[in-house]
């Protein structure tokens, strides 16, 4: 049998477990009690208490009401203030406990629980339905808009009538909340495309015309719709520049098209808004709803756990004391606030009216399906299957590849350089990219397992999100082709085919890859593929776009991969060029505009970590971003002193490029254990850790803090290009980058 506190650990919700009832703590407080009950008892006191009181014990089971004339405590509610509506609970005794400083304690903190719980559930109660209000009204605003459009349509096929006649009044402004939540929640939102601000001359027949005003223009993230006097927000998000950028040319086109107009007429021009914009309306207040719904899903939740808590811990106090306290309290959790209280619900069969008249056609079965979707399905046997037998191809031609590869001695040094300058970069890209994507998958297991809401935290869509076993197909299958071609080419070496004969078939496997993740069709993972675009072109452009956690998150990755990258960049300028045909792997680095380049990518993943920085303290003021820019500046200064003694390796720049990157190093260490993990605090009730740990083992967390430092020094030896006796410098180099990697993929789990 399941524990409660293993049971209620795992059902809470992991982004309100501060507001829960701490279990544990009234746990730990009933132990200490009970431990003191079982001090505080003597023997011989037991057995003359027992002589004594035994003629009298058997009376007492026919005259109960003799045992007691008052109850043990009394809880009294007082009120916090006059304006303030809620209540606070205190809790007295009235009988003497064997551990009265014990008990009182325990009281103190179930008042505080009780109080806590209180004043999150009504303060949760009254968002949800401020929030559950606001969107009524913008279902009746549209519903009168959607009448208009229609009426206006059907005018429109029978007679011809000027704009005037056809504009509804309306006002639009922007508001940059809720940027991206409201449109993932169903498969259908996920259809809607990034095209809201542009004009659609098809339809123009359709369209029809709403007046605009002047003093409501705010932001440029959202649409303010306010019609017969109502304003409403159409949370409509435009996190990206082209959005914003289309929004701004359309509405300062607007602007100088309608200016003569607003100086006659004080009530502003006129801005078309077409079916289309009403139909991505319509999906933002469907995905709001949705939305809605499942937060009052879980604020009932929150209301069912804490009251089986506070059951559960008052029977324990029962047992321990063997004083009936339960019936007592219980009346009062039951008539709390929190308990007591059934517009959550009563707002939910609301909700699920509202939903299925306007968005299912009167089918309720339909509006549960959006409502309360089920995202948890059973693993494909055949995913499983594929898994299985991918790694097994991987491992036989990877063993294979490294037996011939031993046996021509290209790994050894001063061997075949042509094969390792062309070929070896290959195998370097694909192996620390799907290195990188395989840990992603153990980071999933690692965070499902304690229960990390990483959904939540990256704001992933539920029907998009790839699952571990989804990651692990792909990297299987991925290096299963990537080896199988290695092999392939390397066998036609040993045959006696020329490099020109056969160097084109490293070139076809790396356009394939490129082809496969730009393929339109909705084919292997299209919108994680589309997704994971969006998140490299946001990097690319950060100053320009509004930070969101996948974003930096992401850059951060790529400050790992500055191998990968120029390794990938050599490949690119090797084949465009066409040196694969002469042979001439050393014109990329010859020639001054592609040595540049590639010298500039070691820059790169710092650079765009570095502007998103400047962008999060330019939206949210926190200096704490600035410092975390200079981490990234100071990453940018050693890989600058890299490059330079990579030109001129004298002792000089030998000693520069050490002092920088220890430089580097150390800040970056810092800011991994205080800042991004938390831990090191001085005053945190688990030594020189934080308070709140997500493992039990706090022996995990020390041996994590060792081995990341050990393999940030082994990140600091790529620096100075050690390379172990007999074995070529570039393989010294993939096993070091791998090795940062691995650290990388150790910094998501905590991070």
């Amino acid at each position: 049998m399941v524990k409660f506190s293993k049971q209620f650990e795992g059902q809470l919700i992991p982004e309100w477990k501060e507001a829960f009832v701490d279990y544990w703590q009234l746990k730990k407080d009933i132990k200490r009690i009970q431990l003191l009950n079982n001090t505080n008892k003597k023997p011989n006191n037991h057995q003359m208490s027992s002589v004594v009181k035994s003629p009298f014990s058997s009376l007492r089971k026919f005259f109960p009401f003799q045992q007691r004339d008052h109850d043990p405590i009394q809880v009294h509610r007082k009120l916090v203030s006059s304006t303030s509506k809620g209540d606070m609970y205190e809790t007295q005794l009235l009988d003497q406990f064997a551990d009265t400083d014990a008990t009182k304690e325990f009281f103190a903190c179930l008042d505080q629980n009780l109080n806590k719980v209180n004043k999150f559930y009504r303060t949760k109660e009254k968002e949800f339905l401020d929030r559950g209000e606001s969107l009524k009204k913008q279902m009746d605003i549209l519903i009168e808009l959607k009448s208009a459009f229609m009426e206006k349509k059907g005018k429109g096929n029978s007679s011809h009538y000027s704009k005037e006649e056809e504009s509804v009044s309306s006002t639009f402004s922007i508001n940059e909340e809720d940027s991206v939540r409201s449109r993932e929640q169903t498969e259908d939102l996920e259809k809607i495309e990034e095209n809201f601000t542009e004009s659609n001359e098809n339809e123009e027949d359709k369209s029809m015309d709403l007046k605009w005003e002047d003093g409501k223009l705010r932001t440029l993230s959202g649409h303010f719709l306010s019609g017969q006097g109502k304003n409403v927000r159409i949370n409509i998000p435009l996190t990206t520049p082209s959005q914003t950028f289309s929004e701004i040319s359309y509405l300062v086109m607007e602007d100088l098209f309608n200016k003569s107009s607003r100086k006659c007429n004080p009530e502003g021009g006129v801005l078309r808004v077409n079916k289309t914009r009403l139909h991505h309306a319509e999906k933002m207040i469907k995905g709001g709803f949705i939305e809605l719904y499942k937060g009052l899903g879980y604020l009932n939740d929150y209301r069912n756990l804490n009251l089986l808590a506070f059951i559960k811990i008052l029977k324990k106090f029962d047992k321990v004391t063997e004083k009936q306290i339960l019936p007592i309290y219980l009346k009062v959790v039951e008539s709390s606030y929190f308990n007591n209280s059934d517009k959550v619900v009563k707002f939910m069969d609301e909700v699920e009216e509202l939903f299925v008249k306007n968005f299912a056609k009167g089918d309720h079965r339909k509006a549960m399906k959006y409502l309360r979707p089920i995202h948890h399905k059973k693993e494909s046997h055949a995913i499983t299957f594929f898994i299985g037998l991918f790694t097994g191809c991987f491992w036989a031609l990877f063993g294979a590849y490294v037996l011939m590869a031993h046996l021509t001695g290209l790994y050894k040094r001063h061997q075949n350089s042509l094969y390792m300058e062309t070929v070896y970069p290959v195998l370097s890209v694909f192996s620390l990219m799907f290195l990188h994507f395989f840990l992603y998958g153990c980071n999933i297991i690692a965070w499902r397992k304690t229960r990390i809401n990483y959904r939540f935290i990256f704001e992933i869509v539920p029907t998009k999100e790839l699952k571990y076993s989804d990651v692990f197909l792909i990297c299987t299958m991925s290096m299963t082709a990537v080896v199988g071609v290695l092999l392939f080419h390397l066998t036609l070496l040993t045959k006696g085919y020329s490099y020109a004969q056969v160097q084109f078939l490293l070139g076809l496997l790396f356009l394939a890859f490129l082809l496969l993740l730009v393929c339109p069709f909705n084919i292997i993972y299209r919108s994680s593929r589309y997704h994971f675009l969006c998140v490299i072109r946001n990097i690319i452009w950060s100053p320009l776009y509004k930070v969101l956690m996948l974003d930096f998150f992401m850059a951060d990755q790529l400050c790992s991969q500055v191998p990968m990258l120029r390794s990938l960049e050599f490949m690119a300028c090797y084949y465009i060029t066409g040196s694969y045909k002469t042979q001439d792997y050393g014109y990329c680095m010859r020639v001054k505009q592609y040595r540049d380049l590639f010298y500039a990518v070691s820059f790169l993943p710092y650079y765009w970590r570095a502007m998103q920085c400047a962008r999060r303290w330019f939206d949210e003021g926190d200096t704490n971003h600035l410092i975390n820019l200079g981490k990234y500046v100071s990453a940018m200064l050693a890989a600058g002193a890299k490059v330079a003694y990579e030109k001129d390796r004298s002792v000089g720049w030998l000693c520069v490029v050490v002092i920088m990157s220890s430089v580097a190093t150390l800040y970056q260490l810092y800011w991994d254990f205080v800042r991004d993990w938390g831990l090191l605090q001085r005053n945190s009730k688990n030594p020189w850790l934080r308070n709140e740990l997500m493992l039990r083992r706090k022996a995990i967390y020390y041996l994590s803090m060792v081995l990341n430092i050990t393999l940030r020094l082994a990140w600091l030896q790529t620096v100075l290009h050690s390379s172990f006796e007999n074995v070529d410098y570039r393989v010294t180099s993939l096993f070091l980058a791998a090795l940062e990697v691995i650290r990388r993929g150790l910094w998501n789990f905590y991070r």
